[in-house]
């Protein structure tokens, strides 16, 4: 006949106490060993535990700086890609305008004439591209797209010249145009802000933009059969566009050289960043790394030791009378 089993509570208290102790510690060495950190870093660190929250809100500070500059790299990128494109687009066309007036070639100046107004819609395009949300050449009103259509800026100068008396009427009249805050371009063609808080944006208000469009248009309308009256009367005009063109290229160089300035300073600052971080991820990981071969050592062992203890405790559990008569 078998005896009943001898209470549970004949096993020891602080055998069971051991026992649930080895499966937390198993537990916590097996996320060590996969992560080659110590779980607790309190109680690793003890008084230390300080310098290695300094050490983190460092390495987690150099990230987000990190952020922010890939992000005005990457705005940058775009920025100079446009210009590039404007520059590429129009180089030459002042030239062309130059070679067309002294041959006194119609035909010429008519091809340049077309050549220059398709490359003004070409200029208002790359003027108006977007990084995400955003239009980067809109100022601080990046939400609102920064020109509007070069057929308006073509009807606009055209009316002025229809109605100027002269030359110099003209002359005066376009200058108040383009840089007077009153003027038709701000007015009726710039759509986003004539400025912009960020230091590292180009407004479509540049002025070697301005000066670039204003020559383009110029010459866009100096096609002699399709021109104003006062431009066919006054050859000078289309030159003076042709020499506002040439102008504006040699101020956008200037401008893109500037940007590209900045774009070193962000690689600079990029590289000095990367070196903090190794200093600062070493100094965190001398302290609160761990090592994944002991740990995993450790772990062996430990789940060995857990292995017995469940087996005592197994046969602890099934101990009858007639056993221990035995």
């Amino acid at each position: 006949m078998r005896v009943t089993p001898l209470p549970p509570n004949l096993i020891s208290a602080q055998f069971g106490q051991t026992v649930a102790s080895l499966r937390q510690n198993v537990s916590t060495t097996a996320v060590e060993a996969t992560t080659g950190r110590y779980a607790d870093l309190t109680s690793h660190l003890s008084g230390r535990i300080g310098t290695a929250m300094l050490s983190q809100k460092a390495v987690d500070d150099i990230s987000f700086r990190r952020e922010q500059l890939d992000l005005r790299e990457s705005r940058l990128a775009v920025t100079q890609r446009s210009m590039s494109l404007i520059h590429e687009r129009v180089l030459g066309i002042d030239t062309d305008m130059y070679g067309a007036l002294s041959s006194g070639n119609e035909l010429s100046q008519s091809l340049v004439a077309k050549d220059a107004e398709a490359a003004l819609g070409n200029v208002f395009s790359s003027l108006n591209v977007r990084f995400g949300e955003r239009f980067l050449f809109a100022g601080d009103q990046t939400s609102t797209q920064p020109l509007s259509s070069p057929d308006d800026l073509l009807t606009d100068i055209r009316n002025l010249a229809n109605t100027a008396i002269d030359s110099a009427d003209f002359a005066a009249s376009l200058d108040v145009y383009f840089n007077s805050p009153t003027g038709g371009w701000q007015t009726n063609i710039l759509q986003g802000s004539p400025t912009s808080s960020d230091p590292d944006a180009v407004t479509a208000n540049n002025p070697a933009l301005v000066e670039l469009i204003s020559g383009l248009a110029l010459m866009a309308l100096s096609d002699p059969q399709s021109s104003p009256a006062l431009f066919r009367a006054d050859p000078d005009i289309a030159l003076s566009g042709a020499q506002r063109l040439s102008n504006g290229l040699t101020a956008l160089t200037n401008v893109r050289a500037d940007r590209g300035v900045i774009q070193e300073q962000i690689e600079a600052e990029k590289k000095s960043l990367d070196i903090e971080e190794t200093i600062f991820t070493t100094a965190l990981n001398s302290l609160s790394a761990r090592d994944q071969y002991e740990a995993a050592s450790t772990l062996k062992h430990l789940e060995a030791t857990l292995e017995a203890s469940y087996l005592l405790t197994s046969r602890l559990s099934s101990l009858t009378l007639l056993n221990f008569l035995r």
